[in-house]
């Protein structure tokens, strides 16, 4: 019999595996890898790491007396627990007693001599974070899913036991006389299946701006500068309190209200280990400079999409693909090529050997654009 826990473990595995496959047939470029591939194992790997969390001890602890250590663990977990983020650089074990963690009676004696109130941050994003993991991950992989379904396996119907130099010249010939057909009878026919990939590009690159707000608001606005305030303090410790701690407190509080003999209301105040944020305090970091670094890799991506409007920067980029082939036959197909023949040839020249693909250029020049061509 499998737990609950040992069954999402083994969908987590399925997923990665299924992504960790390398495709025969590549319908996509570098960039659209790093967000359904990439991105998505990433996320996943972080959402089983933060599942198994008996490697790392129970996810919370808490301390009360006069309660069952059980009843507060289960109540602070459903709960949350707070810290005073005025308060993280607060000398521990003379002013606070962790950081961030301090007394009811010494807060209510600050606040006098100050004249205002501590802000209170609530801690409840230890219960989601992995369910959050694995949205995000589903996030990243649905362009490439709307992407599958548009394009529908034509790049593969077309480039089939041609993307091997050891075929039968026979089959190789049929299969190439196929594709020189299907392109001479859909020529100027493309343009949506070239602008629906272009659409999901566009979603890559929202997408990831997207995750990177959801998640500062999954942590209560603590993300958005959380890279940057790590590193400055890792340089220079004395410029402030350690964010880690003020976002991913590793000790935490939470109030406890029962009745006693009497019938009064009890207070409890109980202090909350959480020893899984020792682990979130590194996975957030990373993933802060993770989402930029994807974020501005698609906003070059995108830039190198609207170059490809240019039929000139079009004719440089199907050149450097068919090396092969004669420069005037690429450059006399590139001429009568619209954007979506262009990229299908593109995706083509990608998955056909190159000789298969001088072979096929050969072939195509005649059909689009006369005999005088042919050298």
């Amino acid at each position: 019999v499998y737990s609950p826990v040992t069954v999402e473990m083994f969908d987590l595995f399925g997923a990665i595996h299924h992504l960790l496959k390398i495709d025969q047939v590549k319908i996509d470029n570098l960039i659209f890898t790093l967000h359904y591939r990439v991105t998505a194992i990433i996320l996943l790997a972080f959402s089983i790491l933060v599942t198994k969390r008996q490697y790392f001890g129970d996810p919370i602890d808490c301390m009360v007396d006069a309660i069952n250590s059980n009843t507060i663990d289960v109540f602070c977990w459903i709960q949350s627990t707070y810290t005073i983020p005025a308060l993280t650089g607060g000398v521990v074990g003379e002013e606070v007693a962790h950081p961030g963690v301090a007394s009811r009676v010494s807060i209510l004696q600050k606040n006098d001599e100050v004249g205002e109130e501590y802000v209170i941050r609530h801690h409840s994003y230890y219960q989601w974070v992995v369910l959050f993991f694995f949205f995000q991950a589903g996030m990243f992989y649905i362009p490439r899913y709307m992407w599958k379904g548009w394009e529908g396996e034509r790049v593969k119907s077309l480039v089939a036991e041609l993307n091997s130099p050891v075929s039968s010249s026979e089959i190789r010939k049929k299969r190439v006389s196929i594709a020189v057909d299907y392109f001479g009878k859909n020529l100027h026919h493309h343009n949506l299946y070239a602008y629906q990939f272009f659409v999901c590009e566009v979603l890559n690159f929202v997408n990831v701006i997207g995750q990177f707000y959801l998640t500062d608001r999954f942590l209560d606005l603590g993300f958005a500068k959380y890279g940057p305030r790590v590193l400055n303090y890792s340089q220079d410790s004395s410029s402030g309190h350690d964010p880690m701690d003020e976002i991913f407190p590793k000790v935490t509080k939470c109030t406890f209200h029962k009745f006693g003999p009497s019938g009064t209301i009890m207070r409890h105040d109980a202090l909350c280990v959480l020893p899984l944020n020792i682990l979130n305090q590194k996975i957030f970091v990373f993933l802060w400079f993770w989402f930029v670094l994807v974020a501005v890799i698609s906003a070059f991506g995108l830039l190198y999409r609207l170059a490809t409007f240019s039929p000139g920067f079009r004719h440089l980029l199907l050149r450097g693909r068919s090396r092969l082939a004669s420069a005037e036959k690429v450059e006399a197909v590139s001429k009568e090529c619209q954007i979506g023949d262009w990229f299908i040839l593109y995706l083509m020249a990608r998955n056909m050997d190159p000789y298969v693909f001088k072979e096929f250029i050969n072939t195509l020049t005649p059909t689009l654009v006369g005999k005088e061509h042919v050298s």
